[in-house]
């Protein structure tokens, strides 16, 4: 089995944020596979299905960014997981608009969500999906003053032209770790 955790806000007002772009992710990728998110636990909505003979349950924590580790723990223990059978994906303010990387392992790079994962799991060996949501060179400096403001505020037009594309890339990347592993996807996505 596979956990897959999209990272984001719940709540309307943050519905279209650059901070949730995990759970777009997770709404793309769910649709494709034909998985709704309806069931709850865990502090999440979850979804359940399976693709390329792998179970897999989606979840999107309903706990506020910064306590993501919380529901991240906690289904873990409800479904009896390890965390490198975990793949976390969420914004990266330090990746250009619309680029992934995918990782094995790694530090939170100061995302909030990952700091709050890596605590609660006490490790920081599981895989995870940067989505970059960086503005052009022209906005860097103001991007480190104003990063929180950034990153809870809303997609511009031209920008939300680029991550509709960006979505289903990160979905055929999530296939591509379940069907073919970690290594194979990193050398296609990254």
């Amino acid at each position: 089995m596979k956990l897959i955790i999209g990272l984001g806000n719940p709540g309307r007002h943050y519905a279209n944020s650059r901070h949730n772009v995990g759970f777009k992710c997770i709404d793309i990728f769910a649709h494709e596979n034909g998985i709704s998110l309806t069931q709850r636990g865990a502090r999440s909505k979850l979804g359940t299905g399976q693709v390329a003979n792998t179970k897999i349950v989606l979840a999107k924590p309903q706990t506020f960014m910064n306590l993501s580790g919380e529901a991240v723990s906690a289904l873990i223990r409800r479904y009896k997981l390890s965390p490198k059978d975990i793949l976390v994906i969420y914004d990266d303010l330090d990746l250009p608009l619309g680029k992934i990387r995918i990782r094995e392992k790694g530090s939170s790079g100061g995302h909030n969500g990952l700091k709050s994962i890596i605590s609660h799991l006490g490790t920081q060996d599981f895989p995870r999906i940067r989505v970059g949501i960086a503005p052009g060179e022209d906005n860097a400096t103001m991007i480190r003053v104003d990063a929180i403001e950034h990153v809870l505020s809303d997609f511009t037009e031209e920008e939300k032209t680029v991550m509709s594309e960006v979505y289903p890339r990160v979905a055929a990347a999530i296939e591509c770790i379940l069907t073919e592993g970690l290594t194979a996807a990193m050398n296609k996505y990254n």
